[in-house]
């Protein structure tokens, strides 16, 4: 499978590479948005792409943008993207694209937990809380939450990890109005995406969102959304509380680079074996598969 480390499109003007896609103008108003095959770990952007992932984020992406379309607007066009740069570039945006709207971005991550793990397990262990949200005693790695709970985070520059934060936080950056309308349209988008997933084997434990505003002060679902690189996605048939569950994402990379000694969890970042490679992204393509009912489209 053909893999696209980083895109070179000339016909268009760059705007920013972020981890993991690549940002061009098109026109004043919209952007063309190329998802790469990069995969960042621990924040930094490993040197081997994962061939087809970006495809893989891309088809998933617009799989829930459609089906989530009714709760909130979300920043696609429609535009074919093969239709907005030259005939020798088409190439490197088939499959992995998409020409959106160009909004203004809201620096808050919008953080859904329908379980705890990860960082929220981190900071419940240590305070009995996240984000500032008081949670019962005794719970166990990985429990499921009584009611899934909005935790943000405030976006750090790239290579810094984000910064968990609380909820009057969050109010404070952004305004009381806009932080509730995001907190009710982020919950709302995680419950219905989650009650999906299950009932195709798969547990949403937790997924970010992104949102921006168009030139009318209209919120916006943006980015990506509900992919394995913004979720953590469990098959329901090995899930059991107080561990950490498998799950379709970089866990092979994750665990592989935990095995290093030798890594600060700095860039640069260490070599990938082939193998770790090649399980990582088969990872991906089955949380496409399992969750979807779709094969990537090559």
């Amino acid at each position: 499978m053909n893999s696209l480390y980083q895109s070179t499109i000339q016909s268009l003007p760059l705007l920013g590479r972020g981890k993991v896609r690549d940002n061009y103008a098109v026109g004043d108003d919209k952007i063309l948005i190329v998802t790469t095959d990069r995969l960042s770990a621990f924040d930094v952007v490993m040197n081997e792409p994962i061939p087809g992932k970006g495809k893989v984020l891309n088809q998933m992406s617009n799989f829930w943008f459609q089906k989530l379309g009714d709760i909130v607007p979300n920043h696609l066009t429609g535009i074919a993207p093969e239709s907005v740069v030259q005939a020798g570039e088409v190439e490197q945006v088939r499959g992995r694209a998409v020409v959106a709207k160009r909004l203004k971005p809201i620096l808050v991550e919008a953080v859904v937990r329908g379980y705890i793990i990860g960082s929220g397990w981190k900071d419940y262990q240590t305070t009995g809380s996240i984000c500032g949200i008081a949670l019962p005693k005794g719970l166990r790695q990985a429990d499921k939450l009584a009611t899934p709970i909005f935790t943000p985070a405030a976006k750090a520059e790239m290579g810094e990890h984000d910064e968990n934060i609380s909820f009057a936080d969050m109010e404070n950056r952004i305004g009381k109005e806009l932080a509730g309308k995001i907190r009710e349209v982020s919950i709302k988008l995680y419950q219905t995406a989650a009650d999906y997933a299950a009932t195709r084997g798969i547990i949403i434990a937790d997924t970010k969102f992104e949102f921006g505003l168009d030139e009318n002060g209209v919120l916006h679902l943006m980015d990506e959304v509900l992919t394995a690189d913004s979720s953590r996605f469990w098959p329901a048939d090995s899930y059991a509380p107080g561990m950490s569950p498998p799950s379709f994402d970089k866990q092979f990379v994750r665990d592989y680079l935990e095995t290093l000694t030798d890594w600060n969890k700095t860039a640069p970042a260490p070599a990938l074996p082939a193998d770790v490679i090649e399980k990582t992204g088969a990872k991906y393509r089955e949380a496409l598969q399992r969750l979807t009912g779709e094969t990537l489209r090559d």
